[in-house]
């Protein structure tokens, strides 16, 4: 180990292994219940991040934005419709260094004060969170922190030069001293035309950036004119012209990520299936970086449920089956808190929770009404089924299909829908259920990190073969599969194909199993928990990304 001796941001001392310092830029970071600062899978990873990261005492450090109301906390309309309500957050955990750098956004000066989440708080790497909600600026500008991923184009934009152009002053008046920058998605990239002042050449600044892409989705690969960012300040005072020779942009549409894989010395998808839909996506881009794959993980210190490792680990199955019992219970308590329904420990539990959205198919699983009424009503083999999810408040349809789900859910003891999916729930669902179900449409998938915490805690994956469920899978030994369709059919074929597949495996393989051959489910749990921690603990993820990217030389 080595003494950190030039700032006192990390409250560990650095393995030596780990030379490079890391600056890591995300727009969310699910880090605990009680920073509300994300909204999905990119806060999950990210959360982890940090927590691997200490870790494995690497030296790095997280920027992210200080959002006043989270993403939005859900509650219940008096229909029991789903609600959106966004409330102040205070958080007194949180170190003032009294540091406030500048901005320029449209024009104006921005005023964005530091605060530091220190690693000793929650066991994490050190975290900048940036705000704008502060009484030096005036209304408009203090509103550009208050939600995370706020729907109207020119607030997004100014978040994006908050978090990029702002996290990189924000680490120069904390004397921290970078060798990498690290974008987890595209927001951050405004950073890289502030370090163009640092690093004036583009094959030298390439060298201390690399860039994360995590979505084929076109909400996750943003797109803005051209003449619109440079006027927003996006490009850090640059002109037009300087910015299209030192990248060569091309087109009126800027898409940022095209500008980070060609500002960036290396990209990472996030599953091996996701990169080589990452490359070809990207493959018209010239002058682009390399994508490589480092599939994601996730940090099984914070996930696992510690009784339950030791008795896998004991080969304990007695007690693998009662503490499964008991989480089962602590699961069903927060079911019957929210809906009036008690369910059963006996009985197998299904769960579906995720972001809500259409490409991942929430509803699958009631693709055909009145096979699934029978499928909650069958006495030999039953059944319960949850359902939880955030979908964003301005997508009507996600919106729409979550209410349709409530409003079915009405109908069955053994069905419910879950509000507040944040990591306090999302932990109780993935300790206490049986199944993890997960439906994307093949190839639209990029990771899917949920089903590895659910696999950590012996609820076993049962997915279509997408993001990184291929790597994991071996048929009936740690998890199931959904046959899937293949991609180049229309999409209803698509639906149908997949639901049949899926109902077929739950029916005749998956329901026997778990009531007919307790023995070998347990043994399938035992494989899943224990290869889910080997191979998708978020440790062996940042290790990766020191060997591969942050030490790659090209």
């Amino acid at each position: 180990m080595i003494k950190d001796e030039t700032n006192n941001l990390f409250h560990y001392e650095i393995d030596d292994m780990y030379t490079e310092r890391v600056a890591y830029f995300s727009m969310e970071f699910a880090i605990d219940q009680s920073l509300k600062i994300y909204s999905g899978g990119l806060g999950f990873l990210s959360g982890s991040h940090m927590r691997s990261a200490f870790d494995l005492k690497q030296p790095v450090i997280g920027i992210g934005l200080l959002w006043s109301f989270g993403y939005y906390d859900q509650v219940r309309n008096e229909d029991r419709s789903l609600g959106a309500l966004y409330s102040r957050k205070f958080y007194y955990f949180l170190e003032d260094p009294g540091i406030t750098v500048s901005v320029n956004i449209n024009g104006r000066q921005v005023y964005v004060k530091v605060l530091i989440l220190p690693g000793k708080v929650f066991g994490t790497a050190p975290v900048l969170l940036l705000t704008t909600d502060i009484p030096e600026n005036d209304f408009l500008s203090r509103t550009i922190t208050h939600k995370l991923y706020d729907g109207n184009e020119e607030t997004r934009v100014a978040q994006e030069i908050v978090l990029g152009i702002g996290g990189v002053r924000a680490l120069e008046a904390l004397d921290q001293k970078i060798d990498i920058y690290h974008m987890n998605e595209g927001h951050a990239l405004p950073m890289v035309f502030e370090l163009f002042s640092k690093y004036e050449n583009i094959d030298e600044l390439r060298e201390h950036v690399v860039f994360t892409t995590h979505t084929p989705e076109a909400a996750g690969n943003e797109e803005h004119n051209v003449h619109f960012l440079a006027q927003m300040g996006f490009f850090s005072g640059h002109s037009l012209k300087y910015v299209q020779d030192k990248i060569d942009y091309h087109d009126d549409n800027f898409s940022l990520t095209a500008g980070a894989l060609k500002t960036s010395k290396l990209s990472n998808a996030v599953s091996q299936i996701h990169k080589g839909v990452a490359n070809q996506m990207w493959d018209t881009i010239t002058g682009r970086c390399d994508i490589i794959g480092i599939t994601n993980a996730q940090n099984h210190r914070y996930w696992a449920d510690k009784p339950l490792v030791r008795a896998m680990v004991e080969h304990e199955d007695y007690e693998v089956i009662a503490r499964k019992k008991h989480l089962k219970k602590l699961l069903f308590e927060e079911v019957a808190d929210q809906t009036g329904k008690k369910f059963s420990p006996e009985v197998l539990t299904i769960v579906w929770a995720r972001r809500f959205a259409e490409y991942k198919r929430p509803g699958l699983l009631k693709y055909d009404l009145e096979r699934f009424d029978k499928f909650l009503k069958n006495t030999t083999y039953p059944v319960q089924v949850i359902w939880a999810g955030k979908p964003y408040p301005g997508d009507a349809g996600a919106m729409n299909m979550f209410n349709q789900l409530i409003e079915l859910s009405h109908k069955y003891k053994n069905m419910a829908v879950l509000i507040g999916y944040e990591l306090k729930l999302s932990k109780k669902l993935k300790q206490g259920s049986d199944i993890w179900l997960n439906t994307p449409r093949i190839t639209r998938e990029a990771s899917g990190t949920s089903g590895m915490t659910a696999s950590m805690n012996g609820s076993l994956h049962f997915s279509v073969n997408d993001g990184w469920h291929p790597e994991f899978v071996k048929e009936g030994v740690n998890a199931f599969s959904i046959e899937t369709a293949d991609p180049s059919m229309s999409l209803p074929e698509q639906d149908l194909h997949d639901y049949l597949a899926m109902m077929d495996k739950l029916e005749n393989v998956i329901l026997p199993m778990y009531y007919d051959d307790v023995n070998k489910w347990v043994e399938i749990m035992q494989f899943a928990m224990n290869e889910s921690m080997r191979q998708f603990d978020s440790s062996r993820m940042v290790h990766q990304y020191y060997k591969f990217m942050y030490k790659y030389k090209k």
